[in-house]
């Protein structure tokens, strides 16, 4: 299984001057952009931290599963949720050759933990031998920061005040994930109880 981000969430749509009122930084002065590249980098690393940690994407952005064997015949798992549509299946060959799978052959079901790519009849096409499938879709809670719950969007700011606070911490005991993060994610991780997860 492979899961390619085909696109990213682009500067604009970071709370950069949020997360400057929430350090308290200065404003009003002729450098007040200074650290916007800094806040920028921190901001990205926080939302990667919280979307690995809980398997969300925060702001939506379209990624590309490809996978070499289905989950079970009728059904897979996307890795990211709250997947928003699935856009194309693609059967790809050994020797790269494609081949649209009809839309009406699979259906999006929706999950607020792992959403589902269905069959509409008895089981998913066939992924040729030694080839994958290619499953385009768009997962996230929303275009903008606002459309982000609140407790997410809270352990973000949390999480890159600590990153930037710590910047230049080397040892882990101030430089690991603060407890006030932990708990804001705690109830969008996804509970594993064994067995496959992809």
């Amino acid at each position: 299984m492979t899961l390619i981000e085909e696109t990213v969430v682009p500067d604009g749509a970071l709370p950069v001057e949020k997360l400057k009122a929430h350090l308290r930084l200065g404003t009003g002065f002729a450098d007040d952009t200074v650290q916007d590249g800094v806040l920028v980098s921190f901001l990205r690393a926080a939302i990667a931290s919280v979307e690995v940690r809980t398997g969300k994407a925060l702001i939506e952005r379209d990624f590309v599963l490809s996978v070499t064997e289905w989950r079970a015949p009728d059904v897979q798992v996307l890795p990211v949720a709250p997947a928003v549509v699935v856009s194309t299946m693609t059967l790809v060959d050994r020797l790269g050759a494609r081949n649209d799978v009809a839309a009406d052959a699979y259906w999006l079901e929706r999950d607020a933990q792992q959403p589902r790519v269905r069959s509409v009849g008895c089981s998913l096409p066939s992924i040729p031998k030694d080839g994958a499938v290619d499953i385009s879709f768009r997962a996230g809670f929303g275009p903008t920061w606002d459309d982000i719950p609140p407790d997410l969007a809270q352990a973000v700011m949390l999480l890159a005040a600590h990153y930037y606070e710590f910047r230049n911490e080397t040892t882990l005991s101030e430089g690991c994930m603060p407890f006030g993060v932990t708990s804001l994610i705690e109830r969008y991780r996804v509970m594993r109880l064994g067995g496959r997860t992809s």
